[in-house]
């Protein structure tokens, strides 16, 4: 019979406890252990999906814990502490962050505590929001509400207790109950 050399290497990755700054593998032909010290503060920065990225697939969901800059094609849903959407960015699914710019393309929805939409945005989306600001030539049409308490558009990090909510997929639906409001941002 034959074993699936991924699932070996999946099976010997040691998780780390909560709060430990220590990841473990082992070595499955010496079953000796080897920590490499990884520095929290280390893992603070930016992640990048590259204009030469395109993620597709079924009830995909993206989530980082920090920043997250987009210039690729994104067909599934993001989550982060901090989601910039760049000029060729675009998101079809649903976008959640506590704080969300967008100057590329967004279709699906949006939630966060303070959401930006740049003079070059185009959105097709409802936004859930605590603060909004949408910039003079910025394109948007969808719904727009304001959120009653800050758990409704705080986004969840934790993969694993993201992944036990029910209905966690692919949220390319509309959310109802929004004002409508379709065109182009202009100054007064």
């Amino acid at each position: 019979m034959l074993s699936d050399p991924t699932k070996n290497a999946q099976s010997n990755l040691s998780k780390p406890p909560n709060g430990s700054s220590r990841f473990v593998a082992q070595d499955t032909a010496s079953g000796r252990s080897e920590g490499c010290r990884v520095d929290p503060a280390a893992t603070k920065g930016t992640s990048v999906i590259g204009d030469d990225l395109t993620i597709l697939g079924e009830r995909i969901t993206i989530i980082s814990q920090n920043k997250l800059e987009v210039s690729g094609q994104i067909h599934g849903d993001v989550h982060g502490k901090q989601v910039v959407i760049g000029k060729d960015g675009s998101v079809i699914g649903t976008v959640c962050a506590e704080k969300i710019e967008v100057s590329g393309e967004v279709r699906g929805s949006i939630r966060a505590l303070t959401v930006a939409l740049y003079e070059s945005a185009r959105v097709d989306a409802d936004i859930m929001h605590q603060t909004l600001s949408i910039s003079e030539g910025a394109e948007f049409d969808g719904g727009v509400k304001r959120a009653k308490e800050t758990s409704e558009v705080t986004p969840v990090l934790d993969a694993e207790a993201f992944a036990s909510q029910p209905g966690n997929g692919n949220g390319n639906g509309k959310a109802s109950n929004y004002g409508r409001y379709n065109g182009e941002a202009t100054r007064s």
